[in-house]
């Protein structure tokens, strides 16, 4: 009689009462990570529908929070999560390999990115359409165009042009097939690709990362004489850190250079720390620009450093020091961007929908410019990246 009277404020005060009791061994809490993960599936019951979509696409999107869904399995071992990402898989590849919508010789490296999910679909499968879709992105590297340097161009249609977007969509795949199919050319390369960026896109004033740079001195958005873009975006030196320290899980040690990733890597730790909002812990949608007017705290750059300063000091690669700093970012999410919804899902809020250099119409990298792109929730770009920064804290307390 007593269990059939007791109201839900009854139920949530006996579990009050037992945590307050030291019982809360008793009570399993589901890990932030897997939560993320189901309310996304939730909202996106198929894998194609995911970035908010409404037909097929072989798009980065996808492939990002795939790659966390995957990564949630991995760690906790639901199959739900392989399956999903499995459906979406069959869903976009063919038996002989072809992906629907992806044309490589438009030679846009975006398109690489969901191309990691294949690896471990096909390492589990041993299903060979994996393999030849894998071999098929390859195929878009060895001829993808590049500066006279050897960086890739971020598109076909942005000739001469590198963004620091481009180095998440593309290295950690290219390290990554490196390694999985005894490509040893392929690590220098890689690098390279790095190397490029710091040479070209690197802020000495500040320590920070330009969004793009233009070989070709052509662009409005480029500096006459450097070839850099006006700002510092936070995603794009958010994709860039999540670069770093995905391909080196990859790149054997002996790799020449190897080791000069591991110091770019810690110097833009050591500047995205500098701009880190003192009371939140979070990040700026203009990092070079601080509190001026118009400018917000963003979710999805927010939860790339993260993850990525988390991942750095796990690897190695920074100092136990640093913790401390993704340990507040990690707590300015959960209390700023966070968002319980009615139906039991969680939501990520106050993503940047989207930002790039040219095009049409033709964005061009001011600071208004990039504060007037639309700001939503659960975009993917902050969901991903949440989940895998989740991980990141879930192994640490664990």
């Amino acid at each position: 009689m007593l269990k059939s009277k007791m109201t839900s404020t009854g139920v949530a005060l006996m579990l009050v009462s037992l945590l307050l009791l030291g019982g809360c061994k008793s009570i399993r809490v589901t890990p932030m990570s897997v939560r993320m993960a189901e309310s996304e599936m939730k909202r996106s019951p198929e894998g194609w529908m995911l970035d908010f979509s409404d037909r097929l696409k072989w798009n980065y999107c996808h492939g990002l929070v795939s790659q966390s869904f995957l990564d949630v399995y991995d760690r906790y071992g639901d199959e739900k999560f392989f399956k999903y990402v499995k459906q979406y898989a069959d869903t976009m590849i063919y038996e002989n390999g072809e992906i629907i919508g992806y044309k490589p010789h438009e030679f846009n490296i975006d398109r690489i990115n969901t191309g990691k999910i294949l690896f471990r679909l096909y390492n589990k499968t041993k299903d060979e359409k994996y393999k030849k879709a894998l071999d098929l992105q390859r195929s878009q590297l060895k001829e993808h165009p590049r500066t006279q340097e050897g960086g890739f161009w971020h598109k076909k249609v942005y000739p001469c042009q590198m963004w620091l977007d481009g180095l998440y969509m593309g290295a950690p795949f290219y390290a990554q097939y490196g390694k999985e199919f005894n490509e040893p050319e392929v690590f220098p390369d890689v690098v390279n690709q790095f190397m490029l960026i710091r040479k070209h896109l690197y802020d000495p004033a500040t320590g920070l990362f330009r969004h793009a740079w233009d070989e070709c001195r052509q662009q409005a958005w480029a500096d006459s004489i450097t070839g850099q873009s006006a700002h510092v975006w936070g995603r794009a030196m958010g994709w860039y850190a999540m670069a770093l320290v995905d391909a080196l899980d990859f790149i054997p040690a002996e790799t020449p250079r190897r080791d000069s990733m591991v110091i770019i890597f810690r110097e833009l730790v050591q500047a995205v720390e500098k701009v880190q909002d003192p009371a939140t812990g979070l990040w700026y949608q203009v990092l070079d620009q601080g509190t001026r007017e118009g400018n917000y705290l963003e979710s999805s750059c927010s939860a790339m450093f993260t993850y990525a300063i988390l991942k750095g000091v796990r690897m190695g690669y920074l100092d136990a020091s640093h913790r401390q700093i993704a340990l507040k970012s990690y707590d300015g999410i959960i209390k700023n961007f966070i968002r319980e919804n009615a139906d039991g899902t969680i939501s990520i809020t106050r993503g940047c929908a989207v930002a790039g250099l040219g095009g049409k119409p033709y964005r061009s990298g001011t600071f208004e410019y990039y504060i007037s792109e639309p700001v939503r929730d659960d975009d993917p770009k902050a969901v991903g990246p949440f989940i895998m920064a989740s991980l990141e804290m879930e192994d640490f307390k664990k």
